[in-house]
């Protein structure tokens, strides 16, 4: 099974090759390549899979899958 992820692009490396940002997920911060979705900007959010940012994702699809995955991470307990 793969998982892709939600992150919000904090900061964008245009001079980077490829070009990469830095993406927050719950809070951490890590950077992710976003050579495959070039129309993303700071404070869009990007669906992200083993570092590849793979599409972008409006504000309420974002929030409304990072729910769920919150709601199935505390169903865990």
């Amino acid at each position: 099974m793969c998982l892709a992820v939600p992150g919000k692009v904090i900061a964008i490396d245009h001079t980077a090759d490829p070009i990469m940002a830095v993406a927050e997920f719950g809070g951490v911060r890590q950077r992710v390549c976003v050579a495959w979705v070039p129309e993303a900007k700071v404070g869009d959010y990007v669906i992200v899979h083993v570092g590849f940012a793979i599409s972008r994702l409006d504000e309420d699809e974002a929030r409304r899958t990072l729910e769920l995955l919150d709601e199935g991470e505390s169903s865990d307990e």
